[in-house]
């Protein structure tokens, strides 16, 4: 899943600083999951891991990929539960249009918009809404609920009509429009650990949570997470919201972060490191973030044991979306020190 601020060119940067001489870490925690490719190199490093995200969708994701160590049983399925999933027709709905969300309100068919070709829309209504009727008859519980979740989740970029993000639709049918809504089962990768995802603001799983080393991956700029990936939100909390304006968003004032609001970035990166249970902290940033290389070094050098901070930047090719700012390289900025 393509996500801005993606972390899988980087991750044998990041992993090294889990190698450095007379570490001891046990527990890891993610506190900005999204994706959750970060969390998951952890985990198969051996690491307990808690992952976070304040995003919905993330925390499926997680639920699946960090929480689970084996593959759920479907048994009272009686058959392999991806591929009932699959074969659901959507010629013959077995529940009311009204029920549709994505279709009627994400599609030609239904409101005009064009995120989903209507086959592809309605195919994920049904899969989303059969997959809620075997979690409220309790033919799967909460391991299976999630799993199911994060393969569709995982499946519906390959059919969205968009650039990259779900800020907008594009006016024509992009080739991936076309394709086949398909479900694939997730891998799951054990680990034997207790491993946890939380879905929550960073605040509170400071306040809650300790860690032998934190790794932090918030926001770099002004652009909010939430409307880039508003479809996927909604697909995963199948809530009904109130949606609003051209491209059919939902309602996000609850989901703002600090850490896009130039006047308050400052305090939210102080308050990060300030308030962190953790033994080492990795901060990855960028140098055209809206806290400034200087400023959030000052913040490091502040709470770090004398001589441990370090600053290492790797040129990073930039995220392409249909809306990008600057241009050429930027320097993903890597952050790192033992706490006092």
């Amino acid at each position: 899943m393509r996500y801005i601020g993606g972390k899988s060119q980087l991750l044998d940067f990041i992993g090294a600083f889990l190698n450095l001489d007379n570490m001891k870490v046990e527990t890891v925690m993610d506190l900005f999951a999204g994706t959750g490719i970060v969390s998951r190199m952890f985990k198969s490093c051996g690491y307990r891991v808690v992952s976070n995200d304040f995003l919905y969708f993330s925390y499926v994701l997680q639920k699946c990929y960090i929480e689970l160590n084996d593959v759920p049983d479907f048994s009272n399925i009686g058959r392999n539960p991806i591929e009932v999933l699959n074969n659901i027709d959507v010629r013959v709905p077995f529940c009311s249009l009204d029920r549709c969300f994505m279709y009627n309100n994400y599609s030609p068919a239904g409101s005009g918009r064009m995120y989903f070709r209507s086959e592809n829309a309605l195919k994920i209504d049904l899969i989303r809404l059969k997959i809620e009727e075997w979690y409220c008859s309790k033919m799967i519980d909460d391991n299976g609920y999630f799993y199911l979740l994060a393969s569709l989740l995982e499946a519906v970029p390959y059919v969205s009509n968009i650039v990259g993000v779900y800020a907008s639709y594009l006016k024509f049918w992009d080739r991936r429009a076309y394709n086949p809504l398909v479900l694939k089962p997730p891998v799951i990768l054990g680990n034997g650990k207790s491993n946890e995802a939380v879905n929550s603001d960073y605040v509170g799983v400071l306040r809650d949570y300790e860690c032998d080393f934190l790794y932090a991956d918030p926001p770099y700029n002004s652009r909010e997470y939430l409307p880039n990936y508003h479809i996927l939100e909604t697909i995963a909390r199948y809530d009904y919201p109130k949606i609003y304006g051209v491209t059919g968003m939902r309602d996000y004032s609850n989901q703002k972060s600090d850490f896009c609001k130039k006047a308050k970035v400052f305090s939210a990166f102080e308050r990060l490191v300030r308030d962190c249970k953790a033994k080492y902290v990795l901060i990855s940033y960028n140098n055209e973030g809206l806290l400034c290389t200087e400023d959030l070094s000052g913040i490091c050098e502040k709470y770090a044991v004398l001589g441990t901070f370090s600053l290492c930047e790797y040129s990073y090719r930039r995220y392409k979306s249909k809306v990008s700012i600057g241009s050429g390289d930027l320097k993903e900025q890597l952050y790192f020190f033992e706490k006092i």
